[in-house]
């Protein structure tokens, strides 16, 4: 059965809105990783550890727990060249992340097949996180990036590429 042509302007617009909210997204954190880039080059030639400290007795936290102390510890193991290294990643990930949602809010059909590889991409390193430290945020997470995932694809439909040298075999 063939649909209307109405019904199918109306699953292009429904198909669209999803691309748009993911790319929308995206946009918002490609900014927060911004935000966060700039928030650690602005903690160059600072001590991590004290700012750690006063971050921990702010949340009225016991800096004497395991994972607390552990966290402290490791703050004051960052270097201003390691500080460098994470903004610079940092940004990269925004830069990442604004193509993406640009091209999706665009409607660009590169910008779909660059999200699905991306997301792929991380879903493996997501899980082992998830194995190594089991939280309920990593597994939403974890769902979100493999529905997002599924949608795509089934958006995009890599198959869809050989139809025409398909019809030559």
């Amino acid at each position: 059965m063939k649909a209307m042509p109405g019904e199918q302007t109306a699953v292009k617009l429904q198909r669209h809105r999803w691309l748009e909210l993911i790319g929308a997204l995206k946009l918002l954190q490609g900014a927060f990783f911004v935000a966060l880039g700039f928030g650690l080059l602005r903690m160059l030639h600072h001590d991590i550890y004290m700012f750690a400290l006063q971050a921990v007795e702010t949340l009225h936290l016991d800096p004497d727990r395991l994972l607390i102390a552990k966290l402290l510890d490791k703050a004051s193991l960052i270097t201003d060249h390691r500080l460098k290294q994470l903004s610079a990643l940092v940004f990269l990930y925004a830069a990442l992340d604004f193509i993406e949602g640009v091209g999706l809010v665009l409607e660009k059909r590169w910008a779909e097949y660059l999200t699905l590889i991306l997301t792929l991409a991380l879903i493996p390193l997501e899980a082992v996180k998830l194995i190594h430290h089991p939280n309920r945020w990593i597994f939403a997470i974890l769902l979100v990036n493999i529905a997002i995932a599924i949608y795509i694809a089934s958006v995009v439909r890599p198959w869809g590429i050989f139809r025409k040298t398909a019809r030559f075999c």
